[in-house]
């Protein structure tokens, strides 16, 4: 591809390689991560994912080694660090090998050949019948970069892309797409473009981070079992190869990268109602009666394109609300904070602040011509913030006050891709890039992600509290700003199994807070199938019934006396079990890995739970296997190595085997790991009901320890040391030894210590 190398030069951490015909660049950022840098479209990085230099004092070697005697081909360029080797040859041909020696990532040698390819005559027979073509050819990007695939390769991350855990043998394309079909396992983009997988080999496991923002593309060998590509349209072919011993070192390796999860607030924990449809102040006060009468916890109710006047941000309707700020403040009084929903798109109209500002101050995309750029949203016409340009971020945060002073608690940001419903934006629409003009094609699938950057910062000036902010788009590191959902999934048993693959790999993908509409966002449920929904959404740390305008109404008294009775129970499980998933949140903040995990996450040499799609681990100790089939009264669950407990009835099961269990509609089977010591909350009707509640340890047999973490569930006064940390650690024989390792906030009134008997 690039011809012979020629001579390569060292410059602290980088290692520029002039080859025949390009110059490539190798920057040693960690023991285990090196970036890869070909600048095709600019002399410098210019990521929107990583803040700062990453780069920590590594001692590495360059050798350059000559061909064995007796051996063909030429010699190669050996870059060693303290975990991992990289040899250079050639052509620009890089292979990765661990610290044993291992060889983990290899460039492919051989020539593309597609599996199977149909000659122009049969692909024309088969688009008159009126058939889609959806071919696994090969196809050349202008960026691109094919490497070996093993026979026993697992692939895992990529965001929220539909389908199965395991990625292998499916194709995608990251480009943000607002898609109102049901979505199905062929799509290949979705709301967000998160362009970063792991590879878990049969001995071995390493991590790619392909940080180009233009649209991109990846075959995990759909085109030929024998090797994986990704490229894009356009930008620099600019990766990380990311190592370590396992797969959690991976996604260590990828938000030390790309940054995580700060601490949430701890409400934000809680159950959330919403629907596209409450229009009204009464609607609205007879929805939080109706929670409260039908004993179901909540902590925010959340507010749909139809508060607003005319779909305009930053106004509220005062012909169906009154009265917003004495609303939101008796739904304060009642434990209840309000979420508002906040569309990128401003309605063009004259004497409309928000437009006539943004004009004014040069602030809205524009045409290559320089006229303002519109398109049209749920306003009408409307035109786009250039969220890439400072000031606008800053303008932008500027106006939650609107907010911050009705006492609004979060931000919703949706229809961010950005949406649009007169056609897309062309991709020559100009868009800033922090201090350079770019375009649409470039700014696409960032725009989520820098509104949510000016949200969050905004939010946080205004506050001082930890900022809550939704967002259907993002980028990688938009983790660091945001929770996310799935977008609009449809009332479907088909989502309902997507859904658990679908947070699985967002949280390998560096984004924990994410949850899916339970129940749905379009079509109709049934009863089961919310029953079942809550079941699973119960452990998403995002957990919110939403569903759209049109569709029958979900709030969970509408499916008689039995589901209702289902529903709270699950909901009063996720209350009891909030310092567990506070902890979790905190796990997070501090290593990356995420709340809700694959089972392959932590027994990766297990080949039963490399496609386990409808399993998954709430942290290391519950294990939960919800039921995902419509009339199914039972299902086979398999339990890694080790001893479990069946969470409700206590029975005792060794691990490394298949077991068929009872799972009435009324049960979701759940399983905790021997040794655990679960965390939990008494029963409060929102989060902060009781304002220093006693903490709950269920200690399961076996010995194990566990850190549990407490502050204010509020602001920042975390990161000045006004917390506590505490050791718990099972001895066995009704021994639970407390000890504090640290300490800056109120203690607890009572630690009770409740020891689970196994049966």
């Amino acid at each position: 591809m690039f011809g012979k190398l020629l001579n390569h030069t060292q410059k602290g951490q980088v290692v520029t390689l002039h080859y025949e015909k390009q110059t490539v660049y190798l920057h040693v950022l960690t023991d285990r991560i090196i970036n890869v840098f070909v600048p095709f479209y600019t002399k410098e990085h210019r990521s929107k994912a990583i803040d700062g230099s990453k780069e920590q004092e590594v001692s590495f070697t360059l050798q350059e080694m000559t061909p064995s005697e007796g051996t063909s081909g030429s010699g190669y360029i050996m870059l060693t660090t303290p975990s991992l080797s990289c040899r250079i040859h050639d052509d620009f041909k890089l292979d990765f090998y661990g610290k044993d020696g291992t060889l983990l990532c290899a460039d492919y040698r051989g020539s593309r050949s597609p599996r199977f390819i149909l000659s122009e005559s049969a692909l024309e027979l088969i688009r008159q019948e009126g058939h889609d073509v959806n071919m696994a050819g090969s196809t050349d990007y202008p960026v691109q970069c094919v490497k070996v695939l093993d026979k026993e390769d697992c692939i895992y991350g990529l965001g929220d892309k539909t389908g199965v855990l395991n990625k292998r043998h499916y194709e995608y394309e990251n480009w943000n797409s607002d898609i109102p079909d049901p979505h199905e396992d062929s799509f290949k983009s979705l709301y967000k473009s998160i362009p970063f997988f792991i590879t878990l080999k049969q001995k071995g496991v390493y991590g790619i981070f392909y940080d180009n923002t233009f649209k991109s593309y990846f075959n995990f060998g759909k085109e030929n079992d024998g090797y994986y590509s990704f490229g894009s349209d356009s930008g620099n072919l600019d990766y990380y190869f990311i190592g370590g011993n396992t797969m959690p070192d991976i996604v260590a390796g990828y938000t030390y990268l790309t940054g995580r999860m700060p601490l949430p607030q701890k409400w934000t924990l809680g159950y959330h109602q919403s629907r596209w449809g409450y229009d009204s102040e009464e609607t609205f006060r007879d929805i939080a009666g109706k929670l409260k009468s039908s004993r179901i916890p909540c902590d925010a109710i959340h507010f749909d394109i139809d508060y607003m006047e005319r779909y305009k941000v930053f106004t509220w309707d005062t012909t169906r609300f009154a009265d917003a700020k004495t609303l939101l403040s008796d739904f304060k009084k009642q434990g209840i904070k309000a979420v508002t929903i906040i569309d990128p798109g401003v309605k063009v109209e004259k004497d409309y602040p928000m437009y006539e500002e943004g004009i004014a101050a040069d602030y809205y995309a524009k045409t290559p011509d320089g006229e303002t750029y519109v398109n049209a949203v749920w306003p009408g016409d409307a035109v786009y913030p250039d969220f890439g340009n400072p000031a606008v971020r800053k303008w932008w945060g500027e106006h939650l006050r609107f907010y911050t002073e009705l006492g609004v608690a979060g931000v919703w940001n949706d229809m961010n891709e950005p949406a649009s419903f007169n056609g897309p934006l062309p991709d020559d629409v100009v868009f800033t890039d922090e201090d350079r003009p770019s375009s649409h094609a470039e700014i696409h699938n960032v725009y989520g992600h820098n509104m949510a950057k000016a949200t969050y910062e905004g939010w946080k000036n205004l506050t001082g509290k930890r900022p809550f902010v939704i967002t259907r788009a993002c980028y990688s590191g938009s983790q660091k700003y945001a929770t996310a959902w799935t977008g609009d999934n449809q009332s479907l048993w088909t989502h309902l199994r997507m859904a658990i693959p679908q947070q699985c790999n967002l949280g390998l993908s560096g984004m924990p807070f994410i949850g899916t509409d339970i129940g749905g966002f379009g079509a109709d449920t049934t009863p089961e199938l919310m029953a079942r929904w809550v079941q699973v959404g119960c452990f998403s740390p995002l957990f919110r019934n939403h569903c759209a305008k049109g569709c029958m109404n979900q709030e969970p008294w509408l499916f008689g006396e039995e589901v209702l009775s289902i529903y709270r129970r699950y909901v009063e499980l996720r209350y009891s079990l909030l310092p567990y998933f506070y902890d979790l949140c905190r796990v997070c903040e501090q290593t990356g890995l995420p709340v809700i995990r694959p089972l392959v996450l932590h027994y990766e040499d297990d080949t039963n739970v490399r496609n386990m799609n409808d399993e998954f681990l709430v942290g290391e100790s519950l294990l939960v296997a919800p039921v995902v089939e419509q009339g199914a009264t039972k299902r086979l669950v398999y339990l890694p190595k080790g001893i479990w407990y069946d969470y409700w009835t206590h029975r005792e099961y060794q691990g490394g085997q298949y077991y068929i269990v009872d799972a009435p509609l009324d049960v979701c089977p759940i399983f905790v790991k021997a040794g655990a010591i679960i965390p939990k909350a008494p029963a409060q009707m929102y989060t902060d009901e009781i304002s220093n509640p006693e903490l709950i340890l269920d200690v399961w047999p076996g010995d194990g320890s566990y850190v549990h973490y407490q502050d204010n569930g509020e602001d920042f006064a975390y990161r000045d040391g006004a917390y506590n940390e505490y050791l718990f650690e099972n001895k066995g024989s009704n021994n639970l030894d407390i000890r504090k390792l640290h300490e800056g906030y109120t203690d607890y009134p009572e630690i009770k210590v409740n020891y689970i008997p196994g049966i």
